[in-house]
């Protein structure tokens, strides 16, 4: 009796000790803060592991004591190891995981399709994204280089003297598009003119495009598409910095530095990024006249992210940075003013921007409630003019009062946002949201010596409801309406939108897509740029009868993703179609005494249609090809004159009928990465007025096509003594030198006469270093 009863108290002994000799570990999956489900854990030598549920968490038990590797994996995110211990005074172990994306991703956490966090797979509204990983691999350098990476998008330059740049989305002019900062309209038209070259790359955390009326939720101005530039916030303590020496075919500098540094509190709760770019590049000469095609440019930005999360359900968002630039184009003079050069474009600017995001969820974070305000200011000191020759009675008149100006732009946004998620009475589940934002923006640009003054204020107060409705998990459909009251319209314009997704099989998605727009009869980017034509200054004035500009876009799409064990693929094919009634067109008015005149007025209408092609390529996070190509035209009902006495055309001027972009990325090992792009620009209609020696007539001119191909290379080494890792690099942009050979000479250039890649041949050296 004794032995049985010792026998069996020491059984139970040891199978006490022996499960006391197991441990647990637990934690949630995140990237960018919003939960992974169906991620994979691997407890590494072991045969233990999990998948995150759908809020992300996984639990893995039964652990002996020990010293183990847990290793994290997700389709289109870069795998993650972590070391942890089991032992007896730590037996349950909490550890959560950030998941930082690959350079293709297909499935993005996007938030500017429906104004709420959600995965690029599941948004009814088409979103296309450039991480912070692919400008890097193609050297973007600001925001106008990253962008042309994108199907449907281009980028162009606009002006030999001063080189302003607009951006193109399907097909349509840049005061079509909507530009976001962190989802916030504060970059004005003024703004827009050099905005796009300002906003540095090290400073952009991603970039969310939609192409199209499905962006109409965020109001005027949204009809060909929207972009959203998302900067950098704080994640893990970490450091950047980084010099590049470009050289522009061998004939000029150009010096970029930047810096980067992010800091998070021991208790996560906190944290800041900082970003610093400093630039200076000099003049360049394409034909030998003496007069630059690419300006002199000295730039200068920093700013500052943080985040404070006062408690669990409560998050505080701000904001901060600045830019100065000093751009001087045309004579290629280096010691005197620009008024005393026979022709020239000096501009310097500073602009501030800051915004501040509060958020704050409950009811088991299926209702939230945002607030914020964002504020840009930007200050310009500029002169445009063409000096007479000293031998005639306008010169004295000229020195006595040359055409300098000043700008002053004053753009800020305040708004709410309620977002509330429900079972829904039928089936599924939906998220409304519904929000009220008061945009206003008041411009004042004046030259007294052209007699010359923009004096313009808009406000616009905006009221939008939406529904985001999971029918079933292979059905969503979203559907919302925006109503707008604009000081320059004199009714309320209502614009509906709705979007359907539906997912036959898991690789395949088909959307449709309708959206209504307007843009209001104001002055917008390329309507506040005085060129250089004819001997003289163009400048633009509105109509007195300019009435609201409105839209009507559908587009439909095929989207193919196949993940396997080593690859992803992914095909998109869409089509658009967006028609514009009382479309906006510029009427040429003829010379007074300082050049060139025009009138924005109301056309009868145009239709802009076409298909985008998109294919992505990953092949273990060794090969990496991304690509579209897209096939449009852009028609005015009836012909438009865009120069006085040349017949009209129906055709958009500056807009090919066919561009796209591939960038291939090679990485064979951890030390080594090799990058090459190629963009293609087809064959447009330019307008082209005489004036220059080599130009004797006005004429509707039709370019060539070009090709630019374009290669980095990279190669890693780790730094042991500051836990980090240097990257040199180098490499060749528009290697077969595809640039514009037939620019106008002298001072009595059309600067407007530009079309084509924005640089010629480019060498790029570079170094950065960074923690690991």
């Amino acid at each position: 009796m004794n032995i049985n009863f010792l026998f069996s108290y020491l059984l139970i002994t040891l199978s006490h000790l022996l499960c006391a000799q197991t441990g647990r570990i637990h934690g949630t999956v995140t990237a960018d803060g919003v939960p992974i489900a169906f991620a994979q854990l691997v407890v590494e030598r072991t045969s233990s592991g999990a998948v995150t549920n759908n809020a992300g968490i996984y639990d893995i038990r039964g652990l002996n004591f020990a010293s183990y590797t847990i290793s994290v994996s997700y389709l289109g995110y870069k795998t993650i190891s972590k070391d942890f211990t089991l032992d007896q005074t730590n037996p349950d172990v909490v550890l959560n995981l950030n998941l930082r994306e690959t350079a293709l991703n297909l499935d993005h956490i996007v938030v500017t399709g429906t104004k709420t966090y959600k995965k690029q797979t599941q948004s009814p509204v088409l979103v296309g994204v450039i991480n912070s990983q692919t400008l890097s691999n193609v050297q973007a350098c600001n925001l106008a280089e990253g962008l042309r990476f994108q199907p449907g998008l281009r980028v162009e330059t606009n002006c030999q003297t001063c080189n302003y740049t607009q951006l193109r989305i399907n097909g349509l002019a840049g005061g079509y598009s909507q530009i976001l900062i962190n989802g916030r309209p504060i970059f004005s038209p003024l703004t827009g003119l050099y905005g796009l070259e300002q906003l540095p790359a090290n400073m952009i955390e991603r970039i969310e495009v939609i192409r199209g009326g499905g962006s109409s939720l965020y109001g005027s101005s949204a009809i060909g598409g929207t972009v959203n530039v998302i900067t950098k916030i704080p994640k893990v303590n970490s450091y950047e910095v980084g010099y590049t020496y470009q050289n522009i075919d061998g004939q000029t500098n150009d010096n970029i530095w930047t810096g980067n540094a992010s800091f998070i509190s021991d208790s996560k709760n906190s944290g800041v990024s900082f970003f610093v770019n400093k630039r200076q590049r000099d003049f360049y000469d394409a034909n030998g006249d003496n007069f630059s095609e690419i300006a002199r440019l000295s730039n200068a930005s920093l700013g500052a992210n943080f985040f404070i999360l006062p408690n669990e359900n409560q998050k505080l968002e701000l904001s901060v940075s600045r830019i100065h630039e000093y751009r001087l184009g045309g004579e290629m003079e280096n010691n005197k003013p620009a008024y005393l050069a026979e022709q020239a474009e000096e501009r310097t600017q500073n602009v501030w921007m800051a915004s501040a995001d509060y958020q704050i969820n409950w009811n088991k974070d299926r209702s939230s409630f945002i607030s914020y305000f964002a504020w840009q200011n930007t200050d310009r000191n500029h002169y445009t003019g063409i000096r007479p020759d000293t031998s005639t009675v306008e010169y004295e008149s000229f020195l006595a009062n040359p055409p300098y100006g000043t700008s002053s732009v004053t753009t800020f946004t305040i708004g709410t946002q309620v977002n509330h998620k429900i079972r829904s009475l039928f089936s599924g589940i939906n998220v409304f949201t519904t929000g009220i934002e008061y945009l206003y923006d008041a411009v004042q640009d004046d030259i007294p010596a052209y007699k010359y003054t923009i004096d313009q204020t808009t406000k616009d107060l905006g009221a939008f409801l939406q529904s985001d409705w999971s029918i079933v998990p292979q059905l969503s459909l979203l559907s919302g309406i925006r109503m707008d009251k604009h000081n320059l319209v004199n009714r309320i314009i209502i614009s509906p939108r709705a979007a359907l997704l539906y997912k036959p099989t898991s690789t395949v998605k088909l959307r449709l897509n309708y959206g209504a727009g307007f843009r209001a009869p104001q002055a917008f980017d390329s309507d506040l740029h005085i060129a250089f034509a004819g001997g003289g200054v163009s400048r633009v004035s509105l109509s007195p009868n300019l009435v609201p500009e409105t839209s009507q876009s559908y587009s439909a799409s095929f989207s193919y993703d196949k993940p396997m064990p080593k690859w992803i693929t992914g095909i998109t094919f869409e089509g658009f179609y967006t028609r514009l009634n009382r479309a906006f067109y510029l009427k040429p008015l003829g010379l007074d005494q300082f050049g060139q005149q025009f009138e924005k007025q109301n056309g009868e209408g145009a239709t802009v249609q076409g298909v985008t092609l998109d294919y992505r390529l990953n092949y273990n996070q060794k090969i990496q090809l991304e690509s579209g190509y897209t096939l449009q035209t852009s028609l005015f009902d009836r012909p438009v004159e865009y120069i006085a006495g040349v017949g009209g055309i129906h055709e958009f001027v500056r807009t090919p009928n066919n561009y796209g972009y591939a960038v291939f990325t090679a990485t064979p090992s951890k030390k080594w990465k090799a990058t090459l792009n190629y963009v293609h620009t087809g064959q447009m209609k330019i307008p082209h007025f005489a004036g220059a020696p080599n130009q004797l007539v006005d004429q509707i001119f039709r370019s060539d096509a070009f090709s630019e191909v374009s290669i980095k290379v990279g190669y890693n080494l780790p730094i042991e003594k500051f836990s980090g890792k240097m990257e040199i690099y180098s490499g060749v942009r528009n290697m077969f030198n595809a640039y514009q050979d037939d620019f106008d000479i002298g001072k009595d250039r059309d600067s407007n006469y530009i079309y084509g890649p924005s640089l010629p041949r480019l060498y790029f050296i570079g170094i950065t270093m960074k923690s690991k």
